[in-house]
């Protein structure tokens, strides 16, 4: 089963917590703190590998956790960093941010790899807060959580050519005759709802992949039909071999079949307007297709001479050499570069400086009889700050001091025993204290 689009969880790994441990060796009289540091949680990575062709697998497994990372150890020894999750993608896939519609990579080529879940830094252990004035702390941090986000993938195929016309024009023929691929066939529109791809040997050593892409009919660049899912695959193609009935064996008139499918391109990408595209004029076996094939030359040299019309008939046979023979010749001529998704620049991202009096903002409110401080600083800190030891306590207690904290909750009436809750954390506010 063909799949080219898929939602997916990730998630990167937190790191781990710091330790509050201390040495005591025989003869090493006050040692001193030996808390180690907590390792980084791993990163998750989506890398190309060519051997994928389809989400068929993001259907049945949506989340991606790497692992958090070890806790600090004693004697000074370091948590060990998790491994990086490595998730293997097929070429051609467009990762999108799903909250911010931002895309965050065009994953092209094989091997190209894109971190989308970056792993939290590990905690610091108590070797790390030692001074003069306090050379046995007992304080270490909490592991960093990882990031975690949401990831919309569109995989767009990557061929080298491209196949596109109404329904029922006899692409899916066309691609069966060049090449082994096997695509449903069938007397009705939309028998290809999916892609298929073959890989087509031109016979004097040069191949090339093809693509039948699902039929186009109008209004698809606003999601008439099979829509988008068609169109999202024409951005890849490096040449268009646009397939006409030349027969008119539906009532339509052939002329009017291509001007419709250029237009629907066009509006979906301005870009694919300039792709290189040839006319490949189809059953010509039929009867009145000689005659329509003239008038339809002299309809287009009269809006783009320079294109090339080349009668073909896939159920006999005639012209597909020479065709195969002109589309290897054109894909020569051109760089060998897929179209990618344009992705921002990270230097022209803005870049914030740092405002410590923002970072020192705080407002109180109060719930019943409690008081609720919100401050981004604080509320860091407790998320990262082992709150289970006297040092932590007097640590939080010295920067609610500083930042003005205790002196505005005293104003706004908090008396001795008054709980104020910070975040998740809730304390009994302690007058004429040092801390809390």
């Amino acid at each position: 089963m063909f799949v080219d689009k898929a939602k997916v969880y990730v998630k990167g790994g937190d790191g781990g917590d710091g330790l509050i441990a201390f040495r005591r060796e025989k003869y090493v009289p006050e040692g001193g703190p030996g808390g180690g540091d907590g390792g980084k949680g791993g990163d998750v990575i989506f890398r190309v590998d060519e051997g994928l062709r389809t989400l068929m697998d993001f259907r049945y497994q949506r989340h991606f956790k790497a692992k958090r990372g070890e806790k600090g150890r004693n004697k000074s020894q370091h948590g060990a960093n998790a491994e990086n999750m490595v998730v293997r993608i097929p070429p051609g896939t467009v990762l999108i941010d799903d909250d911010s519609g931002e895309v965050i990579a065009d994953m092209t080529r094989h091997g190209q790899q894109v971190v989308v879940a970056r792993g939290g830094r590990g905690g610091r252990g108590n070797i790390r807060f030692a001074t003069p004035n306090n050379p046995a702390p007992e304080l270490a941090e909490n592991g960093e959580e990882g990031q975690e986000r949401y990831v919309v993938m569109e995989l767009k195929v990557m061929a080298d050519i491209g196949l596109v016309g109404f329904p029922s024009v006899g692409k899916s023929t066309l691609l069966s005759v060049v090449s082994a691929a096997q695509p449903k066939i069938g007397a009705y529109h939309f028998t290809t709802i999916t892609p298929n791809l073959g890989v087509v040997d031109v016979g004097d050593g040069r191949s090339f992949v093809m693509a039948d892409l699902p039929g186009l009919i109008e209004g698809a660049h606003e999601g008439v039909g099979l829509g988008h899912e068609f169109l999202r695959h024409v951005e890849r193609t490096r040449v268009i071999i646009h397939v006409v009935d030349m027969s008119g064996s539906e009532g339509r008139d052939p002329f009017e079949d291509w001007q419709k499918i250029n237009e629907e391109i066009r509006l979906y990408n301005p870009v694919l307007a300039e792709r290189p595209q040839i006319v490949a004029a189809n059953k010509m076996d039929m009867p009145d297709s000689e005659d329509n094939l003239e008038a339809f030359r002299e309809q287009v040299k009269a809006v783009r001479p320079d294109l090339e019309i080349m009668p073909i008939s896939s159920l006999t046979r005639q012209g597909i050499q020479e065709l195969l023979y002109r589309a290897a010749a054109i894909l020569e001529a051109i760089p060998d570069e897929p179209a990618i998704e344009e992705v921002a620049e990270i230097a022209e991202r803005k870049v914030y400086k740092f405002d410590k009096k923002d970072d020192n903002a705080f407002t109180i409110t109060r719930d019943n009889e409690m008081y609720v401080v919100n401050s981004e600083r604080i509320e860091r800190m407790l998320k990262r700050m082992q709150m289970n030891s006297h040092d932590a306590i007097l640590k939080l207690a010295r920067t609610l001091r500083h930042m003005g904290v205790d002196e505005e909750l005293r104003r706004r009436g908090a008396t001795e025993g008054t709980i104020v809750r910070i975040g998740d954390f809730e304390f009994e506010f302690i007058e004429g204290s040092s801390y809390y």
